[in-house]
């Protein structure tokens, strides 16, 4: 099987940009039948003009992807530059259908396409969300459920403009992307950017966001006793790196969500966490740590290095964090250069996300790499 084609270019001008990676694409191979998109959000604006560009460059229409604060191609990571990355694949015909933006249910999208899934019983998909729709989270396990254990991987996109995404038109306000079918091989797997500091620990009062009690002490008191005598001295300096761990029920690889810790009220002793629970559910306190995230990263890659059995992928996806990349692994690309140290070079495309998606749930400070075989 051929590599995908891919190339990386940064510019401000739409046409400059879309000519300058065509060029660096070389030949298109005539098969190639979809596109992969990742650009900075400074081209948002210019976004309906690029996509149109592609098609008609290319003659590809199916084409998916987001905007993103920052993007990433093979060992480079862009930030700060209007840029874009495009990867051009191969498929056979009818092994992929494009999922369009759904806002507000899936109930539609899987009825159109009962009679391809009987055909192809689907269960993966790479999916793009808006951030600004609280559905997604709701629209990813509905999704999920009707594909009978759907398994995606993906992001939400990250702007200071317009959050758009790109499923064979310019979208937004929904998740979108393509469904797979089974002959497709992919490789998948994630990564987290935090480690536990604490027990796991069981909520025992609390109302939406808002948590009173853990393990019927004050839930201040139980971060006291995880994060130590020095870091409790001032509670105010916790944000931003003591965070929330939510363990995934019947997990058996001990996998958890991250959520950032919004706030804490000395006064009666509670916190407010980025996600809603409910009395009963697991806790535990982690934090940011560099060295754990790149222990992690490599065992990820490492995992993934032997299930391939030396073959070389035809391409991959990476969504990252926004607060991993040059904030957590350092300034000149580590992060996604870590991909190519193990797993050797291949095309790569992807952005750093809002919130990144595996399985079938949003995850916090995680790495999602999807492989192409």
């Amino acid at each position: 099987m051929k590599p995908f084609q891919h190339s990386m270019a940064i510019g401000s001008n739409a046409r400059e940009l879309v000519n300058t990676c065509l060029a660096r694409l070389g030949d298109i191979d005539n098969n190639a039948n979809l596109g992969f998109i990742y650009l900075s959000d400074a081209l948002s604006s210019e976004l309906d003009h690029i996509l149109h560009l592609l098609q008609q460059a290319t003659g590809i229409d199916h084409w998916y992807g987001s905007v993103g604060v920052a993007i990433c191609s093979t060992r480079r990571e862009i930030y700060d530059q209007p840029s874009m990355v495009i990867m051009l694949a191969e498929f056979p015909p009818d092994t992929f259908r494009t999922i369009p933006a759904l806002s507000t249910n899936t109930d539609d999208f899987l009825q159109s396409q009962e009679t391809w899934l009987s055909a192809h019983p689907a269960h993966f998909a790479v999916v793009h969300g808006d951030p600004s729709n609280p559905m997604i989270p709701k629209l990813i396990e509905d999704l999920s459920s009707g594909l009978g254990a759907g398994f995606f991987t993906g992001g939400l996109t990250s702007s200071q403009t317009q959050n758009l995404q790109i499923a064979e038109k310019v979208t937004d306000g929904g998740l979108s992307g393509v469904l797979f079918s089974p002959e497709i091989e992919i490789m998948v797997s994630h990564t987290q950017g935090c480690s536990p500091i604490g027990p796991v620990r069981t909520i025992t009062d609390c109302a939406a966001n808002i948590i009173m009690e853990i393990d019927g002490i004050t839930a201040l008191e139980a971060i006291r006793q995880d994060v130590g005598e020095v870091l409790s001295r001032d509670l105010s300096k916790l944000g931003g790196f003591i965070f929330a761990g939510l363990p995934i029920q019947n997990s058996d690889t001990g996998d958890y969500m991250v959520r950032n810790l919004l706030g804490v009220d000395s006064q009666q002793e509670r916190i407010a966490i980025g996600d809603r629970v409910e009395n009963g559910d697991a806790i535990m306190f982690c934090r940011r740590d560099g060295n754990t995230a790149r222990e992690d990263m490599l065992k990820m890659l490492e995992g993934l290095k032997k299930r391939c059995k030396g073959r070389t992928p035809r391409g991959g996806l990476y969504v990252s964090c926004l607060g991993r990349g040059k904030f957590q692994f350092g300034e000149n690309s580590e992060e996604v250069s870590m991909i190519s140290d193990v797993l050797g070079d291949f095309p790569l495309a992807g952005f750093f996300a809002s919130g990144e998606i595996f399985h079938n749930r949003i995850y916090g400070y995680t790495g999602v790499l999807t492989l192409f075989m």
